[in-house]
């Protein structure tokens, strides 16, 4: 570790001002990548485009950029402003104070921390989550959802939460007062077994919580994605069509699972507005991820993610200093989780580039797989009607794209594919 970064850490004051500086640091940068990509200037309407959309509708997509980028700068102000003044004023380690008076075992004294938290931050953006909803999203046409499956949403998710969230801090704060600063490794063990069960299993507990998922119907789609499915040595019998539509107008297909476990579901808006032949495409890129082994080296560098955050957690796990920075009066392992969490952004936002730039890659190799094994028209017909029907940006800044795109922007996927 750096000297001056070694003498910062020993000293509560300056770690203070440190998590002050990363935070607003992170929320400038943010949002002014966000600005230079909301005043980037309206195209002229490419030719491949032509056939699918006018000026008119590039001006009503910049429109729901714009609108998005100012309601993202109020939200963002709001969190940044209380966080700033958690950290500041030493709120953090009042709630921690406050619930000693009433909680003595440390383990259920950070559960309830980080509940009381995770609560209080949640009800505080209920309200925008709310008009992002039926406000934004109901304005330019996207939002399907009622006010009975927002709040079934949330309830749903506060249970999910509870169980799934709270037994894994259970087990990562059981394994810190037991093991000390060797818990990194055997949560990190748990983390990965979690995450692989998470892909095999998630579309048959978790997601039918939320939606009905039911077996495409025999017909033609079907007969071709079999069809296709075979001609590449893909065995393929599960193929779900998930009500999407419940909640917005916006399409999107995933693929989860290994072996025979392997599972294909498209949303039902997916279907309602491509062709089968498009559709056929869109199954080929997502198989062109699982035959280039994306998934698996996907899966594989989120684990090592994993890993590394937690080494670098147990450095810092049992540090009086980080705690009282936080306003804490005694060395407190939630506070030093939250602590570490702001201190580790910077490093997760570099991780989350370098990932953004490998699954850029993936994308155009999966394109390419399609257009090799099946057609590369269709594909970029699927891609073009998904643009359009959802406003996405065309012409997007690329600094923007290099920090946020997981995908490559559109015209250039279409300029390989075409």
């Amino acid at each position: 570790m750096p000297k001056i970064l070694n003498q910062i850490l020993m000293d509560s004051e300056w770690i203070k001002y440190l998590l002050l500086g990363v935070l607003t640091f992170g929320f400038v940068f943010e949002k002014s990548l966000s600005y230079v990509n909301a005043i980037r200037r309206v195209p002229e309407v490419p030719d491949t485009l032509k056939e699918y959309v006018n000026h008119d509708k590039l001006l009503k997509s910049k429109q729901y950029q714009v609108t998005n980028f100012r309601f993202g700068i109020i939200t963002g102000l709001v969190s940044f402003l209380l966080t700033f003044a958690f950290i500041y004023f030493g709120f953090f380690g009042w709630v921690d104070t406050w619930l000693r008076t009433m909680i003595e075992q440390p383990i259920l004294l950070s559960l309830v921390f980080f509940g009381v938290i995770f609560i209080g931050s949640d009800l505080i953006s209920i309200p925008f989550d709310y008009y992002q909803t039926f406000v934004i999203e109901e304005k330019f046409g996207f939002n399907k959802s009622t006010i009975k499956t927002y709040f079934s949403d949330k309830v749903k998710g506060y249970i999910l939460s509870l169980v799934i969230g709270g037994g894994l801090l259970g087990v990562l704060l059981w394994l810190i007062h037991q093991m000390g600063k060797d818990f990194w490794w055997q949560f990190w063990a748990v983390s990965a077994i979690f995450m692989v069960l998470v892909n095999l299993f998630y579309t048959a507990l978790i997601l039918p919580l939320f939606n009905k998922l039911t077996p495409l119907e025999n017909g033609e789609l079907k007969e071709k994605i079999i069809l296709y499915a075979k001609s590449v040595n893909f065995p393929l019998d599960n193929i779900f069509v998930i009500d999407g539509s419940k909640r917005s107008s916006k399409a999107n297909a995933f693929f989860s699972g290994f072996g025979k476990r392997k599972k294909v579901v498209l949303f039902d808006t997916l279907i309602e507005q491509h062709t089968p032949e498009e559709l056929v495409a869109v199954l080929a890129h997502e198989i062109g991820h699982y035959k280039k082994k994306h998934i698996i080296w996907s899966m594989f560098t989120s684990i090592l993610q994993v890993g590394i955050l937690l080494f670098i957690l147990s450095q810092f796990i049992f540090s009086e200093n980080m705690s009282f920075a936080l306003g804490g009066s005694t060395m407190a392992i939630h506070l030093n989780i939250i602590g570490f969490t702001m201190l580790f952004s910077p490093i997760s936002m570099v991780l989350g580039i370098g990932m953004n730039i490998i699954s850029r890659k993936n994308e155009f190799e999966a394109d390419a797989y399609a257009r090799e094994t099946f057609a590369g028209q269709p594909l970029a017909e699927a891609l073009k009607t998904l643009s359009v029907n959802t406003l996405s940006n065309i012409n997007p800044h690329p600094w923007y794209v290099f920090v946020n795109y997981s995908h490559p922007p559109l015209l250039e996927r279409l300029e390989k594919l075409e």
